[in-house]
């Protein structure tokens, strides 16, 4: 199948979704589609997109950028990426997130919707209500269960439309993949969080029980200069380690170094940039690497998560604010290497079984195959 997925992100940048693109294009391209990727011009340098986001696969990626006119700009990109793939010649399928370029491709072909929160915003609303009162609709893809209903209480339109919940995934571990080197003390359990250091992430949680467990030593990886900058000026304990950004094809060794990892989402948690909140709908992309690689989980025990996570089978549950709780969650698994490697087995288990990318391509074109 030829097959045109639209991003409205930039490629490459530091930001979740586009890791979430590159790889699903990559389990599309595995699974012997024709795929080309349509980006916003990149805001990180890099001679090679395709090392930097470790894909196997050299897919084409067309980057069209978008006028600075607010959302007018982004409606006259969509007309750009629907002329550019007239010009080569209509896909067999448009599957994306690209809501504008979507709705300006809705005349030409099968299109898939694919979204990971509910704007509330009258335009956006408009638009999404326009897509989905188009005939060549054939699936509209959420990210979680909630999400989902959510969605159908809001647009009446999807009564008639196949709604599919399609969590976050990740690739299987590398088998040659080692663990990095990390300042510290040799001795001292590391406990890793890895991810952007945005509000509602529960860096503040993190810095804290790094203040309350002195033995233990608590490492960082990801967020922007300025957001690092930001923590670390509040960070005054010398067991806290800030990594900063790095190429997601980089993060295996960071995940194989850590004993235990961490995802202490708040009650309110924003999303790229630091905006909006997605606490209700969130399928966090770390928490599947984690699994991938094997890693001793603790999270917050928030509904949305528990569609992925049971607590004691492949992870620690702790309430968002319960400083204490999480402190004893980690002094128990710091202390307990035995239930460490069950949680951490159970959960590359289920990851490998349910939540790899290339399962993920299978479930959002079941009955798509091919030509």
């Amino acid at each position: 199948m030829r097959l045109a997925y639209l991003h409205s992100g930039s490629i490459p940048s530091v930001y979740a979704n586009g890791v979430h693109v590159m790889r699903m294009c990559d389990a599309f391209t595995e699974a012997g589609h024709e795929v080309t990727l349509y980006a916003l011009p990149g805001s990180v340098r890099t001679e090679d997109v395709y090392d930097y986001y470790g894909v196997r696969h050299r897919f084409p990626i067309h980057t069209i950028g978008a006028p600075s006119i607010a959302l007018l700009g982004m409606g006259i990109r969509a007309l750009r990426v629907r002329g550019d793939i007239r010009r080569r010649g209509r896909p067999d399928l448009a599957y994306g997130r690209d809501l504008y370029s979507l709705v300006a491709m809705s005349d030409l072909g099968p299109l898939v919707y694919e979204t990971h929160l509910l704007w509330d915003d009258r335009v956006w609303r408009w638009l999404e209500r326009r897509l989905f009162r188009a005939r060549t609709l054939q699936r509209v893809v959420t990210v979680s269960a909630m999400l989902a209903d959510d969605y159908r209480q809001a647009f009446p339109e999807l009564d008639s439309v196949d709604l599919l919940v399609a969590p976050d995934g990740a690739d299987p571990p590398k088998p040659a993949c080692a663990a990095v080197c990390l300042p510290g003390r040799p001795e001292a359990v590391k406990i890793g969080y890895v991810g952007h250091l945005y509000p509602g992430r529960g860096i503040d949680v993190i810095l804290d029980l790094a203040g309350r467990l002195p033995a233990l030593d608590f490492h960082l990886v990801g967020g922007t200069s300025e957001d690092r900058s930001h923590w670390e000026q509040r960070s005054s304990h010398p067991n806290v380690y800030f990594h900063g950004h790095q190429p997601p094809a980089a993060l295996g060794p960071y995940y194989r170094s850590f004993e235990i990892v961490l995802a202490p989402y708040q009650t309110k948690v924003a999303c790229a940039g630091g905006i909006g909140d997605i606490s209700r709908w969130t399928s966090p992309m770390k928490l599947f690497e984690y699994m991938a690689q094997g890693r001793a989980i603790i999270a917050s025990d928030l509904p949305v998560l528990r569609e992925v996570l049971t607590d004691r089978v492949n992870c620690l549950l702790c309430p968002p604010g319960d400083l204490s709780g999480w402190e004893a969650a980690i002094t128990e698994l710091a202390t307990d290497r035995e239930l460490r490697r069950s949680l951490g087995t159970e959960a590359q288990h289920q990851l490998l079984t349910r939540y790899t990318w290339r399962q993920r391509v299978d479930r959002v074109l079941p009955s798509l195959s091919a030509p």
